[in-house]
């Protein structure tokens, strides 16, 4: 494999620079012996006390490959709306809250995802088997039933503890061909015809689903590149029935004065007063009376205006984060971007503060008293998850940066297009977006945001994962 170079001429493979991020940012490493042994212990002997499911017809549509299998779906269609199952893996069946596993779970917060492997919350013995809703296994579950009206809206929500056994396993990819080929039936078809349903009323509500590319570091033919990929309309179907999950359970621990959710305060004036004026100075179109969501909804972030619109409104979601409470709700109890109350409580493999979340839920939905040990510990809960999604946001981005830089590293002076996406009015310079390869960094001289412009490479170096580019004349 190549090398890169750093100051002191030690000659690395990219993968090292992965393992120096790690080291960097303090990523925890192995379990320590207590935590495997327990792990080790309850994934033979799970809490089995719950309701058979089995017969319900579960599948999982996860990206191919993963192992982590939080979620399993059935939708059915009913005689006036529809019905959705929704299986979610039962941690709760298997740790138990102040042990040896919680706490270093409480200590990680999530699990954080690298090129060249993850750092899980729980061992693998429990993530990627005995508590993954893997197809064919009989496996502990959490599952939420939501009844919809013939539009999609929520008419009641019920979640329990039972035993299922996923019969499918689908991609993404899959998905969205079968749709578009039209031979999508069952389960598949209605997914679509409920996530538009959904889709839409995200948009009467004034929800925001940004149709922004996200920039992947992507192994494969024992080496890395960099691309922007769009979401498949599939992975947006299957958010919706994530995202209706977590909005029951936001309105049921509201409903019992407990719990914790997931929350983002309304964009401030001054925010939205500056984003109008870049839609303005852009050419984007903002109708009187239109939200931000419908705004950004028919945005294509392939055309440069577009793509510096996305970049630059993204301020008005920034802030996101948990809270906490038992007794009166909090004052800031909406999600701005849900337009709604709403939970994480989807992804317990890989979340701590889902399986929480779910404890209350299910407690609730019971109609018994929380659980001493879970209401105790909801206060630790959105200062451990803001830790640990800062250190996987750092993680991801410093990744991302390496690959630029090393992919950029023997180009040093040649020419490149790109799309301005950022101007910095104070310092000068600002953002550039280049297609190929895929990067954004920073750029020197006048920028006119949202135009297209020849850039020059003057910097990147593998070992400050650092790239720069200047505006060529």
């Amino acid at each position: 494999m190549p090398t890169i170079q750093v100051p002191d001429q030690i000659p690395l493979k990219l993968e090292d620079g992965f393992e120096r991020i790690t080291r960097e940012l303090k990523l925890p490493g192995g379990f320590p012996r207590a935590v495997l042994d327990e792990a080790g212990w309850v994934a033979k002997v799970p809490r089995l006390d719950a309701e058979d499911l089995t017969d319900v017809p579960f599948a999982t549509i996860d990206p191919p490959g993963s192992m982590d299998l939080d979620q399993a779906v059935h939708l059915e269609r009913l005689r006036a709306g529809y019905r959705v199952w929704y299986a979610i893996a039962d941690v709760g069946a298997f740790v138990r809250t102040g042990g040896p596993i919680d706490a270093e779970a409480r200590a990680r917060g999530e699990t954080v995802y690298l090129p060249v492997g993850k750092v899980p919350l729980h061992p693998p013995v429990l993530s990627e088997d005995a508590a993954s809703l893997l197809p064919g296994a009989l496996r502990p579950a959490v599952v939420w039933r939501v009844d919809l009206d013939s539009d999609g809206r929520t008419l009641g929500a019920d979640v329990r503890r039972a035993l299922v056994r996923s019969r499918e396993r689908y991609d993404y990819d899959y998905v969205q061909a079968v749709h578009d080929t039209g031979t999508a039936d069952g389960v598949l078809e209605l997914l679509a015809e409920i996530g538009e349903l959904r889709l839409a009323l995200e948009r009467e509500r004034g929800g925001v689903t940004l149709p922004t590319p996200e920039q992947e570091v992507v192994h494969d033919d024992g080496g890395y590149r960099l691309e922007f990929r769009l979401p498949l309309p599939a992975e947006a179907w299957n958010a919706q029935i994530s995202l209706l999950t977590g909005m029951a359970a936001a309105t049921m621990m509201l409903d019992a004065e407990i719990g914790v959710l997931r929350v983002l305060p309304r964009p401030q004036p001054d925010d939205l007063a500056k984003v109008r004026r870049v839609a303005q100075a852009l050419g984007v179109p903002w109708p009187e009376g239109a939200g931000y969501g419908d705004v950004v909804h028919d945005l294509d972030p392939k055309e440069g205006r577009h793509a510096a619109f996305l970049h630059e409104s993204k301020v008005l979601l920034r802030g996101a984060g948990y809270v906490a409470f038992d007794g009166a709700p909090p004052r800031l109890a909406e999600h701005a971007a849900v337009a709604a109350p709403y939970a994480h409580v989807t992804a317990p493999l890989r979340r701590l503060v889902d399986r929480y979340a779910t404890e209350v839920c299910l407690a609730v939905a019971a109609g018994e008293p929380v659980p001493a040990s879970v209401r105790a510990a909801l206060p630790l809960l959105p200062d451990l998850m803001a830790a640990s999604g800062r250190r996987a946001g750092a993680v991801e981005r410093a990744c991302v940066d390496l690959v630029e830089a090393f992919l950029l590293r023997e180009r040093i002076g040649q020419a490149f297009e790109a799309v301005v996406i950022d101007v910095d009015e104070r310092r000068g310079g600002g953002q550039v977006q280049l297609m190929d390869p895929a990067v954004i960094a920073r750029c020197d001289g006048t920028l006119p945001l949202g135009e297209q412009v020849t850039v020059r490479l003057t910097q990147a170096d593998p070992s400050t994962r650092e790239v720069r580019f200047t505006l060529a004349p």
